[in-house]
């Protein structure tokens, strides 16, 4: 078959040939595949930089795919940790590991928002107990994950979600999306994050010249008594927010669950003791590992029809399997999500 091959880590994918995958288990099946999304974790397993990384080469990537089956069912389904990923003409699915999409469901808008859209839906639903009426704030918003985290905890019922994050543009679009309020994380004063306040309209805490005493400040004041975070960034971000949220908390005895989910900013923080006593702090993570894989599988169905439903805000970014060098670097626009197709034979 043709597939996207990674021969060496410090290279993209090539379109090559690679042995076609024979199912061998009970509930194993091979499939068509129609669209298999690019997403950070995709681009991570392919320059080994993932943590479940082991090193194998040649790997073809792709962590989940839709596909069709000889009888003509639509999955979506996610892929094991090994070499043989869904970024090919074909792959073998694990029915215990997929999901059927209902007739008429857009293959690309699937494979784009799936793997992004769970990080948030699982963490909302399986990692934390949103209460009623609660409030969500999104670190890392402005990435296509958190984009649909804003969305997503709408959704699921957040009374008041926060987008935080640094692209001006991105932050924009979050207010299309449900954001309640945006708050911008650097140091630049500029009129574009004069509306991130928490609502008040008071455009004096940025600009000040006190650099991240300012992005301190303004997620005290929009997001101080959030009931959870969804934290895509961690990194100097993170050590910046934590504090300030805490310290300026109306009520700090009431439970802030902070669920860590991405690391784009840094592996790592410094956490001053001090704040898990001062403070009711819960830190969790959620991903492969913190949740079973049957238990995120679980989630798909209800994620996948409210992504087929239209309820969702999806943007794909469709290119050519045999564009996969080209689809490597190709930049997108804030909301959209590359998507390769096999090609038509």
């Amino acid at each position: 078959m043709r597939a996207a091959v990674v021969r060496a880590f410090d290279a993209p994918p090539r379109f090559d040939t690679f042995p076609t995958p024979i199912p061998s288990g009970e509930h194993e099946v091979l499939v068509d595949v129609l669209a298999a999304g690019l997403h950070p974790r995709v681009r991570s397993a392919a320059n080994g930089s993932h943590y479940t990384s082991d090193g194998t080469l040649p790997l073809v990537p792709g962590i989940d795919a839709v596909g069709r089956t000889p009888q003509g069912e639509l999955l979506y389904f996610a892929a094991p940790d090994a070499a043989l990923g869904t970024m090919a003409e074909h792959a073998v699915v694990d029915r215990r590991r997929a999901i059927t999409l209902p007739t008429g469901t857009d293959p690309a808008a699937v494979a784009a928002a799936m793997n992004p859209g769970m990080s948030s839906w699982v963490a909302l639903r399986r990692r934390v107990s949103l209460p009623p009426g609660g409030s969500v704030l999104v670190m890392g918003a402005t990435g296509n994950a958190g984009q649909l985290a804003v969305q997503i905890a709408k959704h699921l019922g957040a009374a008041r979600v926060i987008g935080a994050g640094r692209d001006p543009r991105r932050l924009d679009l979050l207010k299309s999306l449900g954001a309640d309020e945006v708050v911008r994380l650097d140091d630049s004063d500029s009129d574009s994050d004069s509306d991130s306040r928490s609502g008040s309209g008071s455009g004096s805490g940025s600009g000040s010249g006190s650099g991240s005493d300012d992005v301190a400040e303004r997620l005290a004041r929009a997001a101080a008594d959030v009931d959870v975070v969804i934290d895509y960034l961690w990194g100097r971000p993170t050590e910046q927010a934590m504090p300030a949220l805490l310290t300026a908390r109306s009520d700090r005895s009431k439970a802030l669950a902070w669920v860590q989910i991405g690391s784009m900013a840094g592996q790592d923080i410094t956490l001053p003791s001090y704040l898990l006593r001062a403070a009711n702090l819960n830190i969790m993570g959620s991903g492969q590992g913190s949740l079973t894989t049957a238990g995120i599988i679980a989630e798909l169905p209800s994620l996948a029809a409210e992504i087929a439903s239209g309820a969702l805000a999806v943007d794909p970014l469709p290119m050519p399997l045999d564009q996969v060098e080209q689809a490597w670097n190709t930049p997108t626009a804030p909301g959209q999500r590359l998507v390769l197709t096999p090609s038509q034979r």
